[in-house]
């Protein structure tokens, strides 16, 4: 009795100690088969691969078929020692493992091979934002999202952003196609039609808005965004450079582009009329320059008077302490 009942311990000491070998040895299989790009992240979720994805693929105990790959431009994945690259666009990362057991069981290179495949990068799902934002950026658009939220996350539109909002999408057929967006109805009205849901490959551009200049005797001078509409007068760039500044000229011109060429057309501009409703308002289209000359001879008496003014009372002055 005492030998058998030995014999059924050690055979169960020797059980258990298989176990644990066994465990070891997958423990640190698994340990050394992540490529480091793999390890410390997050999976990402999962979506249909893509072109230029980068993805991390493990082979359970082949360490040397364990690496970091990304997707070629037409798809298709190169395992080492594969002869023939992998299909993997438009598969999930469990399709993909099939197909590379499948390879590397072709290629007599694993007999029955354990693939892990996980996703670090997604390239082929990026949405593209620029122009008129703070923070031109691109989004991998591997969840749900739309018009508004992607320009928050490019930290909103600037002071000179356009009225519309350009969305580029290209079809799998490749075919392009472009919608035009009005940003008053996307912020007013965010959950119709006016803010569409992104795919990958949609690229967003903000156009800035067309400019009027305003230069010469104006308090502030500088170039306006016309955000609401595609022109306007010669009053409202009075009032937007804060008025006019001394001395201004009652005579002002409007330098406007000429199609079709580099020089500039110059328009008289009755502004002393304009200013006080003797005359109508004139209009001022986009890349406008309305140049507000300097009246010298009303400068130049003024500073005439001032002289006289000041020279008369150092005088009387003088007089004063004399006597």
């Amino acid at each position: 009795m005492c030998n058998s009942g030995y014999y059924r311990e050690c055979r169960r000491a020797l059980y258990l100690f298989r176990i644990c070998l066994v465990a070891g040895m997958i423990w640190a299989s698994c340990g050394t088969a992540l490529p480091q790009a793999a390890t410390g992240t997050f999976p990402l979720p999962m979506v249909p691969l893509g072109p230029n994805d980068l993805v991390a693929v493990a082979v359970y105990g082949v360490p040397e078929l364990s690496r970091t790959l990304r997707i070629g431009r037409d798809g298709k994945l190169q395992m080492p020692m594969v002869e023939q690259p992998i299909a993997a666009a438009g598969k999930l990362p469990s399709g993909l493992e099939a197909d590379i057991a499948a390879a590397l069981r072709a290629n007599d290179l694993v007999v029955s091979p354990l693939v892990t495949v996980t996703v670090t990068e997604y390239v082929s799902r990026q949405v593209t934002i620029a122009g008129a934002v703070h923070n031109p950026t691109t989004i991998q658009a591997i969840t749900s999202i739309r018009l508004l939220e992607a320009i928050a996350r490019a930290g909103g539109l600037t002071e000179d952003a356009g009225a519309e909002v350009l969305v580029q999408s290209r079809a799998e057929s490749g075919a392009e196609s472009s919608r035009r967006i009005s940003v008053k109805e996307l912020m007013g009205h965010p959950d119709d039609e006016s803010n569409p849901q992104l795919y990958p490959g949609d690229e967003i551009r903000v156009p800035r808005a067309p400019r009027v200049f305003v230069m010469g005797n104006v308090r502030k001078q500088g170039a306006i965004p016309l955000v609401d509409s595609s022109a306007t007068s010669v009053m409202k760039a009075v009032a937007l450079a804060e008025g006019l500044a001394p001395y201004s000229n009652s005579e002002a011109w409007i330098l406007r582009p000429k199609a079709g060429s580099s020089e500039k057309e110059q328009i008289p501009v009755p502004l002393a009329n304009i200013m006080s409703r003797k005359s109508p308002d004139m209009e001022l289209k986009p890349e406008d320059i309305f140049y507000v000359p300097d009246n010298k001879t009303k400068r130049l008496s003024a500073d005439i008077l001032n002289r006289m003014a000041s020279f008369g009372s150092s005088t009387a002055s003088g007089v004063l302490i004399w006597k």
